[in-house]
């Protein structure tokens, strides 16, 4: 099983940028992590706004989402859209390892360009404020940095998987996938406006780690309910009849 998932890996890691339009519009997105991770710190007025707040948080959820968003998409529908998904259920590789192999060149491709804007965002603030010593993002910005953003990227490519093996296309598996999880953040901000201070004042009063930990417990739920149904919803004789 790990050689056949490792050989879809392969696979899809050589067609990542090579797809019709995929190229740019992945260059395009790797715009936005640039931006918030050098832009952002340079408007800061001290290294911990980013080092010991949720901002740099805000890379670990938007940059994933938005990487796995673009990649994910082509998994099956692109396949479909290229006549090549027949072929593909056709070959000896086991269904979880199609699955399995798609599903983790999404989230490591994704994965790796948050630790690297990440990184970017503490160099940046190195860089502005350099005092004659490195600066580090505490411990628990550091591992909500890290966690965060690989649910993140688990759970958006698992219901990515959910969309891309019914879609038709790309362009309406891709537009279904952010709509879903663009909608919640736009959710939040209508609320945000409503309900700001009560907001700001409950969040003062709760203890950062505990914060942390009941936003991990709730994206860990939310990731093996969808990645659980991908992975029941996933059947090669159906997908060849779609």
């Amino acid at each position: 099983m790990k050689d056949d998932i490792l050989t879809v890996v392969w696979k899809e890691s050589k067609a990542l940028l090579k797809v019709q339009g995929s190229r740019s519009r992945i260059l395009l997105v790797m715009l936005t992590p640039i931006l918030l991770s050098v832009v952002m710190p340079l408007t800061f007025d001290e290294p911990t706004e980013w080092t010991n707040t949720v901002f740099s948080m805000m890379v670990a959820v938007i940059v994933p989402m938005m990487l796995v968003g673009v990649t994910i998409p082509d998994s099956f529908a692109g396949e479909r859209e290229r006549n090549t998904l027949e072929t593909l259920l056709a070959s000896r590789l086991p269904d979880r390892a199609i699955l399995f192999g798609k599903w983790s060149i999404s989230v490591l491709f994704a994965w790796l360009v948050t630790l690297a804007s990440l990184l970017l965002g503490l160099i940046t603030v190195n860089i502005k404020f350099w005092g004659g010593g490195i600066l580090f993002y505490s411990p628990t910005v550091a591992i909500g940095d890290l966690l965060i953003s690989l649910l993140m990227a688990t759970t958006v490519a698992g219901a990515g998987v959910l969309i891309s093996l019914r879609a038709s296309n790309v362009q309406s598996a891709t537009q279904t996938l952010m709509m879903i999880f663009l909608l919640p953040l736009v959710l939040f901000q209508v609320v945000a406006v409503f309900a700001l201070r009560p907001m700001i004042e409950y969040l003062e009063n709760m203890n950062g780690e505990q914060l942390l930990i009941i936003v991990l417990l709730v994206l860990l739920l939310i990731d093996v309910i969808v990645n659980a149904l991908a992975l029941s919803r996933f059947q090669r004789a159906k997908l060849i009849l779609i």
